[in-house]
């Protein structure tokens, strides 16, 4: 499995292309083109679809990468160690290059929920992206966690990014037969026991396991093809409400502006954008 980042002109968003299909064309990874949400998120079009896309995608929006080429030679993006973190590694090495044009943003202005049963996740306005996030599972080895994540690159890289993804030992073979995770191992994910964690490493976090439910939304999240600004609350909330609630953005066009970081007096201030040449802003 080979996966290469190519840089990618202003305006491009974040596109995947698999090199294993032939004359396959990139897919924009926005909401639009999600085909699945049940296990993992997945982008596809036309066939070429790419599993468990959140992790890198967190990474791309945790560090501000807004333009790239992602290019594989398989149907799953690589797991890695089960977190964000190898890619930050590997896009901080590489470096950035700034591109200009101005960033625009999804800037909530009036509250957004979609819920179902006891699971939710809302919005509220706010002057930057922070994410209240809860879990509660009936396992021992769990149980409720609750963690707030005042967004920042830095806080990104230090707080989340390193977060894996975590399973109950009977259900990996489930992921397995569904496709996913067919290379998983103690080495990419947290496995958790009945009597404990299986990895002998423990846990990086106490409440990893929600941190890690933040790597994923933040990799959801990027899916408006703009970054989000706005509090969020989410109440174990999983990829397919992550991806509901997307819809729900996009359908309340009278409660979120597009806006952009403009320089004014030494400071970077929000100002309204009334067109985008950017289109992931679109109804799915």
């Amino acid at each position: 499995m080979n996966l290469t980042l190519r840089p990618a002109p202003p305006n491009t968003g974040i596109l995947l292309r698999r090199l294993d299909i032939p004359q396959s064309e990139p897919t924009r990874a926005i909401l639009a083109n999600v085909t699945d949400g049940k296990l993992a998120t997945t982008i596809g079009e036309n066939g070429t679809g790419v599993n468990t896309v959140e992790h890198l995608l967190g990474a791309l929006a945790g560090l501000g990468i807004d333009n790239a080429l992602i290019e594989l030679d398989s149907a799953e993006i690589p797991i890695m160690d089960g977190s964000a973190q190898p890619f930050v590694e590997l896009f901080r090495r590489a470096r950035f290059k700034f591109q200009n044009e101005l960033k625009k943003f999804v800037m909530i202005k009036e509250p957004i929920k979609v819920s179902c049963k006891d699971k939710f996740i809302e919005a509220f306005p706010s002057e930057r992206l922070t994410i209240d996030f809860t879990i509660d599972y009936s396992h021992p080895m769990i149980r409720k966690q609750s963690y707030t994540f005042p967004f920042s690159y830095n806080n990104f890289v230090k707080e989340i990014s390193s977060a894996r993804t975590f399973c109950l030992l009977e259900d990996v073979e489930v992921l397995r037969a569904n496709g996913y995770a067919q290379g998983g191992s103690l080495e990419n994910a947290v496995v958790i026991h009945k009597s404990g964690i299986l990895n002998s490493d423990g846990l990086r976090f106490p409440d990893e396991f929600v941190r890690h439910k933040i790597l994923d939304l933040i990799g959801d999240l990027s899916l408006l093809g703009h970054p989000i600004i706005g509090h969020i609350k989410a109440y174990k909330s999983g990829h397919v409400l992550n991806h509901q609630f997307l819809r729900k953005i996009l359908s309340a066009h009278d409660k979120w502006e597009l806006t952009k970081l403009v320089p004014m007096r030494n400071k970077f201030v929000f100002q309204k954008s009334h067109h985008s040449p950017f289109i992931p802003l679109q109804m799915p």
